[in-house]
């Protein structure tokens, strides 16, 4: 079987390797060509000799190809990876570096609040550029799978603006759901009394855990939680409030739970900028809420750091990684990222349940119709299939529709260059809007504008 895979961002060594990989453990898929595309010839170099080696090495058929030209690698492409950045680094410093001048203290800055905002801005201009090369040259049933951040704007606007087919994924749903399932295990264990060498001990894992999640990308909620055949949702707080580690490094997403009912998907630091309520007034108040053994915890511009940190490994692994033993098909476990298996699933009609980033239309029906919503769906040969959530829990419904309406705003600033529609979505923002004055927000708008205009057209 053999279709073509073009990726958008491929000079990034991880995360194409390993989506590359968990594409070529599936039998059917070991004759795919996979178009790289990237700006940076040079670092999109060094991720194709890597996977080249390891296609020669496993005897495969797969086929590797690189250009800086996005039209050539969508050419008759069947599917369209995107995991770029758009700006990168030095965009990514303006995101998190420009608010805090205003008081807006972001952890990540990649989803809502005024990085996340400007991100989707980059991001969306770059969007609809790549959805009308699609459309010229791809497969006339091409699908786009989007990995790219803000997760939910960028799929908003390639389905509804770049006329792109387009499912938003991401890894947040199956990390919270680890988390709950060693909770569930810490309590069927007496809180962690039994050790694991005990013969006694009861290991549970997400498989024996069945959940359904629902919400928006970042802020999707388990709303259903079974083990043994028993619904573990009443129980779920005092086995995060109680548990050794989380209970130091969730606060925030343990408040959430203990005040809304449901654990959401997304870390403390993730999560806590997303609303207003725990990053806002002084350090000393912040920091009741954030944990500084990770950065994910809720550092402020903890993400920032971690990739200045990371900034010059790229070569290093690269070398590493060549003088290595090559990748090994035969003892290969594929990840748990949704991509390899919806491909799987669409060319050989084997069934795959995930969640995934789509438009909402009616699965939940309390939230807006054109909102992108993250929730269940079972992929076969005849597509990707959403059954219907219904309605959220009246309060969790709430919290999602105050980020859809930041979304929407920013989705058509971003399409049409409205600079009012960018000032209201960053007005509207919750985190935003628990700092800033409305001048404050307007300035912070037009510090964005000067610094990022290399990034941003549509705002000439």
């Amino acid at each position: 079987m053999s279709i073509k895979i073009a990726v958008i961002g491929a000079g990034s060594l991880g995360f194409t390797r390993q989506l590359t990989h968990d594409i070529l453990a599936v039998p059917e898929l070991r004759e795919t060509e996979f178009a790289l595309y990237d700006i940076n010839a040079k670092n999109m170099k060094m991720v194709a000799d890597i996977l080249n080696r390891d296609v020669k090495a496993n005897k495969l058929k797969a086929k590797i190809t690189c250009s800086t030209d996005p039209k050539k690698a969508f050419k008759d492409a069947d599917y369209v990876i995107n995991v770029a950045r758009v700006g990168g680094l030095e965009a990514f410093a303006f995101d998190v570096e420009i608010p805090l001048k205003y008081g807006v203290d972001q952890c990540v800055g990649d989803t809502i609040c005024a990085g996340g905002i400007m991100y989707g801005q980059r991001g969306i201009a770059a969007m609809l550029g790549w959805c009308d090369d699609i459309r010229e040259v791809a497969s006339p049933d091409v699908l786009m799978l989007n990995y790219g951040n803000p997760n939910a704007m960028m799929t908003w606007a390639a389905n509804a603006f770049g006329d792109v087919p387009c499912v938003g994924l991401c890894h947040g749903v199956q990390g919270g759901h680890w988390q709950i399932a060693k909770v569930i295990e810490f309590l069927v264990n007496g809180k962690g009394k039994r050790k694991p060498e005990d013969k006694n001990y009861v290991c549970v894992e997400p498989k024996d855990v069945d959940i359904i999640c629902a919400g928006i990308n970042h802020q999707t909620w388990y709303i259903q939680v079974n083990y043994n055949g028993e619904d573990w949702c009443p129980r779920l707080l005092e086995g995060f409030q109680k548990h050794p580690h989380w209970s130091k490094s969730e606060k925030v997403r343990i408040d959430i739970l203990k005040r809304f009912g449901y654990y959401s998907t997304e870390s403390n630091g993730h999560l806590s900028e997303y609303v207003p309520w725990y990053r806002k007034r002084s350090k000393e108040e912040t920091a009741k809420w954030i944990d500084l053994s990770s950065w994910i915890n809720g550092e402020s511009g903890g993400y920032l750091r971690h990739c200045r940190e990371r900034r010059h490994e790229f070569e290093t692994s690269h070398k590493q990684i060549l003088a290595e033993k090559p990748w090994d098909l035969a003892t290969y476990h594929r990840s748990h990222e949704h991509g390899s298996s919806i491909i799987e699933s669409l060319e050989t009609g084997r069934i795959y349940r995930g969640h995934f980033n789509v438009p909402n239309e009616h699965a939940i029906t309390n939230l807006a119709p054109d909102s992108i919503v993250e929730v269940p769906g079972y992929v076969d040969r005849n597509g990707i299939n959403i059954p219907s959530v219904g309605d959220l829990p009246m309060a969790c419904a709430a919290v999602c529709q105050q980020s859809v309406n930041v979304q929407r705003l920013a989705v058509h600033a971003a399409v049409t260059g409205d600079r009012e529609y960018l000032q209201q979505a960053l007005l509207l923002d919750p985190l935003t809007a628990a700092v800033c004055t409305p001048p404050e927000v307007e300035a912070m708008m037009k510090d964005f504008l000067v610094a990022q205009a290399e990034w941003l057209p549509q705002y000439k």
